[in-house]
Formats: C-alpha cells, sequence, structure tokens
C-alpha cells in the first residue's frame, strides 16, 4: 500500500480531529467541547491540585492521548528529535497568556471550530480576532521578529514530557488519593476512559505525522498561500460540521448556546491575543502538546506555561462564564497583549 501524501494526512488529520471530538460529546464530553485544549488543562491543573475547583478536576484522557501519541509517532518514524534553548522564559509567559486568552474566549482554537461548526455564531467574533491575530504575527515574521533557532540538546531532555504522559497514564488508572476527580460539573462530563484515550492518541499520532496546527495552517495561508495544512484546518470544520448536522447537536444562532458569552468585543480581543502569541511561539496549544511529544523542549516549556495559565484562569478568577468576561480576565488579556507587542518589537530592534 502506497503512502499517503502529506496533504492527505492534514486532511485526515482534520477529519479524525473535528469528527472525533464532536462524537466524544454524544458519549459525554461537554456540548460543543469535545475536545479543548485550555479545558483539558484547566480541568489537569485541579486534578493535581494547582487549583481548587473540584467540579474542573479530572485528568482528561484525550489530553494524555495527544502527548504520547505524538511521542509514540515520532520514534516510530524517527522524527524524535531534542531541540531546545530558544527564549525560554518567554516562552513560558506566552504559553501562559495564550490560556488567558483561551480562557476569557472560553475555548482554545480546536473549540472555536468545534463551536462554529455546531452553528454557534458567538464564536465569529473568536475567529475574526484570531485571523488578525495571525495576520498581525505574521507581519512581524517578515519583518524579522523571530525568536532565536534552537538547539540540539541532549536526548534525556526530550524525554521529560512523554514521562511525564505516561505518569499521567498510570494515575488514570491506579487513581491515587492525591490526584482529585469531581463528580459533577464540568469534570463529569467525559466519554468513557478507553475511548477518550483512544480517540487522543490516533489524533496525536496523526497530528505528529502531518504537523496539523489551526493557527499555524492559517499563517503558513496568510505568508506563503501554502495549503498543505490549511486543508486540514477545513476539514477540521467540514467534519465538526457534517457529524454535528448528522447527530442532531447543530444549532444556527447565537442565544442559548452553551458554553459561551456575547461579549464579542472581549471574544475578539482574547483570540488576538492567541492568535498572536501561537504565532510568536510556532504553534496553538494543541500543537504545544504534540510538539512537547516529539522532542521539542521548548515547547514543553511552554506547555507548563499553559499549565500554570490554566491554574491561574481559575485560581484568579479570570475565566469567562456565559455572562461574560469579568474584569480580571480583561485586564489579564490587555497585559497579555502588551506583552505580546513588547516581545515582537524588541526581537525586531535585536534583529536590525
Amino acid at each position: 500500500m502506497s503512502r499517503f501524501k502529506l496533504p492527505d494526512i492534514s486532511i485526515i488529520t482534520g477529519i479524525v480531529l473535528g469528527g472525533g471530538a464532536v462524537i466524544l460529546t454524544l458519549f459525554g464530553n461537554p456540548v460543543n467541547s469535545g475536545i479543548c485544549i485550555s479545558c483539558f488543562l484547566e480541568n489537569l491543573a485541579g486534578a493535581l491540585q494547582l487549583q481548587d475547583s473540584l467540579r474542573m478536576s479530572y485528568i482528561r484522557p484525550e489530553l494524555v492521548g495527544f502527548l504520547l501519541g505524538a511521542f509514540v509517532m515520532a520514534k516510530q518514524s524517527r522524527r524524535f528529535h531534542v531541540t531546545g534553548g530558544s527564549s525560554p522564559l518567554i516562552r513560558f509567559l506566552l504559553g501562559f497568556f495564550m490560556i488567558v486568552g483561551c480562557g476569557v474566549f472560553i475555548g482554545c482554537p480546536i473549540k472555536m471550530m468545534l463551536r462554529l461548526g455546531a452553528g454557534d455564531l458567538t464564536a465569529v467574533a473568536a475567529l475574526l480576532g484570531m485571523l488578525f491575530g495571525i495576520w498581525l504575527g505574521g507581519k512581524y515574521i517578515r519583518a524579522g521578529s523571530v525568536l532565536e533557532r534552537a538547539q540540539k540538546l541532549p536526548t534525556i531532555n526530550g524525554y521529560v514530557l512523554p514521562g511525564i504522559g505516561f505518569l499521567l497514564l498510570l494515575f488514570l488508572f491506579i487513581q491515587p488519593s492525591f490526584i482529585r476527580q469531581g463528580f459533577s460539573g464540568p469534570a463529569a462530563q467525559h466519554a468513557p476512559l478507553w475511548m477518550s484515550l483512544t480517540v487522543g492518541l490516533l489524533i496525536g499520532g496523526l497530528a505528529q505525522r502531518s504537523g496539523l496546527c489551526i493557527t499555524g495552517g492559517i499563517r503558513n495561508f496568510f505568508m506563503f498561500r501554502e495549503k498543505t495544512l490549511f486543508s486540514g484546518v477545513l476539514a477540521l470544520f467540514a467534519s465538526a460540521l457534517l457529524v454535528s448536522l448528522v447527530t442532531g447537536q447543530f444549532h444556527l444562532g447565537i442565544e442559548t448556546q452553551p458554553g459561551a458569552h456575547h461579549s464579542h468585543l472581549w471574544s475578539f480581543l482574547a483570540m488576538v491575543l492567541v492568535g498572536l502569541a501561537a504565532v510568536i511561539v510556532d504553534g496553538c496549544p494543541f500543537r504545544q502538546v504534540i510538539k512537547a511529544g516529539q522532542g521539542d523542549v521548548d515547547a514543553g516549556i511552554t506547555c507548563f506555561g499553559m499549565v500554570i495559565g490554566a491554574a491561574t484562569v481559575v485560581t484568579w478568577q479570570m475565566r469567562s462564564s456565559s455572562a461574560g468576561p469579568v474584569f480580571n480576565g480583561q485586564i489579564a488579556t490587555l497585559l497579555g497583549l502588551i506583552f505580546c507587542l513588547t516581545v515582537v518589537l524588541s526581537y525586531r530592534k535585536a534583529c536590525r
């Protein structure tokens, strides 16, 4: 059997990611949120007692699957390359602020696409914001504002994040007393463990092979008219839309959408932050997890920033609700935008 070409794998990854996420909601995952990296990280932070909301405490098997699926695929295909050392503190903070933006919108770029595929028109403002953030980041990249190149590191560095993934997998099965599990709210809304883990492993492996990234695909199309990854993003949306229609989960409109609010300006600004930060660190939150699994230590640092961001968003009450964004989240979003602009301006000057 001949191997798939890269564009085919990108499309297949998008189809599995979009369709798989909607199917997971049929078996228990939150509606319009079958897969959401920021939500999953908030749940993980609660399970590890980094935030104190029991109803948001659960080790999501999908998240573990993404990391380990990428690791196994990278090892099997000999694409496990250990690099790092590029602006670790900057990347940590950019990971932190990406999750802040996701928390204010109530969802990561994948969840945004799933919400659009389910007919949630409140996500349109977020899409426009992310597009603007990606466009803005692309303008600075063209001007030479990029973080320094990573260096090859000793192999042991690349095993840290996959090792943590295996530890979390062990925790899922033995359920030690120090891992918290909520039995109400979002923590109680989950598909069976075996199904979630299987879908996560499959998506993780495919995403590592294809390089699928929501922000990366759009950025490449904006900057180079390169359609390979962008085709995967479109396939994700189309698959989510189709499965939502078939399963009766498509509800077109603005009112009474689950996990959404009507503060469109803050949805826009929050996803400007996510799009811009993702361009700077070369990957959306989902892509950072996949890259961490294939030996990218810089992505691992960004993931640590995302975990702390997820814990802080809940503990410091920065996360939006259906009533809209809160003051703390609005301030954090503006600070994140200021930080991102400061970074790209500083690196632009340094490159001159």
